[in-house]
């Protein structure tokens, strides 16, 4: 009997894997791209290995007051690509219907920090050098506005080396 739910408790676990897994592969193959200007910041985490921490340009144009974040809550903004096809914040979503071109991206407050999607870009030990121009990240939207991060852009929002992980 202990061996069967084992068995069954191993079968629950990897179903709920494999859902989650192609949930994110349907969202890379069918969500709307959509770009995002980065800010530099410090990209190496001696316990974790090299990576790219991520802030997004767009933080900082939806929350100029950083004191106030905390007050916002998780929620959605409206975004719309500029003429190089980079999204810019328009506003905060009150649940109107979007115009053509504009999309909802869902963020998140925490530690009193926003989040969009991800906050860092793992990447091989050693290739550092091959993402240092990272200007801007390339995510895939769903329609519930939550994105995947699937490459990193340089200033000519050319594909960077080895960012199509």
């Amino acid at each position: 009997m202990r061996k069967l739910a084992i068995a069954l408790a191993t079968l629950a676990v990897l179903a709920v894997v494999n859902v989650g897994i192609a949930h994110r592969e349907s969202q890379v193959a069918s969500g709307t791209p959509v770009v995002l200007e980065l800010v530099p910041v410090d990209p190496r985490a001696l316990l974790q290995g090299d990576y790219m921490r991520l802030s997004y340009r767009i933080v900082r144009d939806a929350f100029p007051d950083r004191v106030a974040i905390p007050a916002y809550g998780d929620g959605h903004v409206v975004v719309a690509p500029d003429g190089k096809g980079v999204a810019q914040f328009v506003r905060f979503d009150d649940g109107t219907a979007l115009k053509p071109g504009e999309l909802r991206l869902r963020y998140r407050v925490r530690d009193g920090d926003v989040r969009f999607a991800t906050n860092a870009w793992f990447f091989e030990e050693g290739h550092g050098a091959d993402f240092a121009g990272a200007r801007f990240g390339e995510f895939r939207v769903a329609p519930d506005g939550e994105m995947l991060l699937v490459k990193l852009r340089d200033k000519d929002l050319g594909e960077l080396a080895h960012a199509a992980r």
